[in-house]
C-alpha cells in the first residue's frame, strides 16, 4: 500500500460502519437509547448541544438504515419515542467496548500509559 489513500474494500464493512456512527451525534444517540426508549425531548435534554432539527436529521437517518425506530402509542395523550431495533441492539456490546477503550486511553488516565 502507498500510504497515500486507503482502499475502500480493503477495509471491508468497517469503512461503512465508521461513516455511520462516526457521524457527529449518531454514536451518542445510540449510546443514550441503549438505556431505554425516550421521547425527543428526553434525547434533546440528554445530549449536550444537540438542537432539534438535527436530533430530527440523525433519527430519520438512524431510523432509515434500521438502527432506530419511531414509536407512537395513540393516547390521549399521543406519545411518540425512540428505541433500538433488534440490528441497534446488536451494538450494545461494541459500543460498551468502545466506551471502555475511551476511558482508558482518552481519559485522565490514558495520560500515564
Amino acid at each position: 500500500m502507498d500510504g497515500e489513500r486507503v482502499d475502500q474494500a480493503a477495509c471491508g464493512h468497517l469503512f461503512e460502519v465508521f461513516a455511520l456512527l462516526g457521524k457527529r451525534w449518531n454514536g451518542l444517540i445510540l449510546g443514550t437509547l441503549l438505556d431505554g426508549p425516550a421521547r425527543f425531548s428526553e434525547l434533546e435534554r440528554i445530549i449536550p448541544g444537540i438542537r432539534g432539527p438535527m436530533l430530527s436529521r440523525r433519527l430519520a437517518e438512524l431510523a432509515e438504515v434500521g438502527l432506530v425506530e419511531r414509536h407512537v402509542e395513540t393516547g390521549p395523550p399521543v406519545e411518540v419515542y425512540y428505541r433500538l431495533t433488534i440490528a441497534g441492539e446488536g451494538l450494545r456490546r461494541s459500543v460498551h467496548e468502545l466506551s471502555r477503550w475511551g476511558e482508558t486511553f482518552l481519559g485522565p488516565s490514558a495520560r500515564s500509559h
